[in-house]
């Protein structure tokens, strides 16, 4: 019997997308509300991108062990026993040392879950399904987002009014919830993935092959023209969002005497993790389809531009220290839809980018570069926040977006890219 997509898709790309989430925001919320110093929280948090960071490096690999099915069922096993790590470590006297502990599991097991999925994904559905999934598995894994940013941390906010303010164990309680979806996922998946014919471990290949062909996939990387234009737009296109990203968020829950606009979880979840993911879903749907019509170089500066020039809304905001929800949901709209509209260039180029004969290995290395370039600014931006203050770090943040009309200046595109 032929299981029908609708049956796996959303669901693989709903755990694709949570445990990120976890990993990249909810901790930071966490950790605000446990009491650490923003420089302390962006740096801990920052060091967990390296698993996307170095993914490239062991992705091929993953074939030689098992299938990808076996892996994402395996991967989400894991991810569950995770997330019931931090859940029990959050009480306890060792708790930061054991949530990031666990957290670091969580990122390594979502990213080789990553690859597993978007590989089984190729597999599991013939060339049609695939196009006509593909807007589908976006959605899941933005809902996923939502659920992350959203619900999970109202419902660790709710908690705590339910608890007298037990933080703790709010967050362990939220945890545990999450644990158990994980383990349902797994289930479900285990039991209802399809079971590829092609999926199957590779033979007749060594780790000494794999390795050779990969270094000569790296060395035609590095060979390619515009190399070094490439990987300064890579790294610094997204610097002044590299700083802000972090920092946004703590500045959003940190008190009024810090700076910040003292948000209450429920609120937090509603504005950054709801209205705010919606802006960035609309801000990327309308930068492909300009994209899309009128080719990647004919809207690249309007997408400079909008990944940029709204980051102001946070320097108003630092100024202005609005209570009124209705303008900080606005702001961050605002900020968030010229983010997904903008990043349309930083995606299309990746793939301009990684055309010719290794464009799949290519890509993998570009992505690599994108998240480094959201870890590096991100392990400095809390010793920078506390520093300067948070209406002087963002007037920093502006005056690094220079950065990125430098570096986005010196692309050479073909105009006809990106056109239908």
């Amino acid at each position: 019997m032929r299981t029908s997509p609708w049956a796996w898709v959303p669901s693989l790309y709903f755990a694709e997308g949570l445990p990120y989430v976890a990993v990249m925001t909810i901790s930071i919320i966490l950790y605000k509300q446990l009491g650490l110093s923003n420089a302390e929280i962006t740096f801990y948090t920052s060091w967990l991108y390296l698993p996307w960071v170095i993914k490239p490096l062991w992705s091929p690999f993953i074939d030689l062990i098992k299938t990808k099915r076996w892996w994402i069922v395996s991967m989400e096993l894991l991810m569950g026993a995770a997330f019931g790590g931090v859940a029990f470590t959050i009480p306890t006297s060792f708790w930061l040392q054991g949530s990031l502990f666990f957290f670091w599991i969580l990122a390594f097991s979502s990213a080789t879950h990553d690859i597993a999925a978007d590989g089984f994904y190729m597999l599991g559905l013939n060339q049609h399904h695939q196009a006509w999934f593909v807007g589908i598995r976006s959605t899941f894994y933005r809902l996923a987002t939502i659920f992350g940013q959203g619900i999970l941390v109202m419902i660790a906010g709710n908690l705590q009014v339910l608890w007298r303010n037990g933080i703790s164990y709010s967050w362990s309680l939220m945890f545990y919830g999450v644990t158990g979806l994980f383990i349902a996922l797994f289930l479900w998946h285990n039991h209802i993935l399809p079971h590829p014919k092609e999926d199957e471990a590779k033979t007749g290949v060594n780790v000494r092959t794999i390795w050779k062909e990969f270094m000569h996939t790296i060395y035609s990387f590095f060979c390619k023209e515009q190399v070094v234009v490439a990987i300064l737009f890579l790294l610094f296109y997204r610097m002044p969002e590299g700083l802000l990203a972090k920092v946004s968020a703590l500045f959003l829950i940190d008190k009024g005497q810090n700076g910040g606009l003292g948000l209450s979880p429920q609120e937090y979840g509603l504005v950054q993790g709801t209205v705010g993911v919606i802006g960035l879903t609309l801000g990327g749907i309308l930068g492909g389809l300009c994209a899309g019509k009128d080719g990647l170089k004919r809207w690249l500066w309007p997408m400079v531009c909008a990944i940029t020039l709204p980051d102001i809304v946070y320097v108003y905001m630092s100024y202005a220290l609005p209570t009124n929800l209705f303008i900080i949901n606005a702001c961050v709209f605002i900020e968030q839809f010229g983010y997904g509209f903008g990043f349309t260039a930083y995606m299309l180029y990746q793939i301009y980018y990684s055309q010719g004969k290794f464009k799949t290995s290519h890509f993998a290395l570009c992505t690599a570069f994108m998240a480094l370039s959201m870890m590096l600014p991100g392990l400095v931006a809390g010793a920078l926040q506390e520093w300067v203050g948070y209406r002087m770090f963002f007037i920093i943040v502006m005056g690094c977006c220079a950065i990125t009309f430098i570096v986005a200046s010196l692309l050479k595109i073909d105009p006809q890219f990106g056109k239908k």
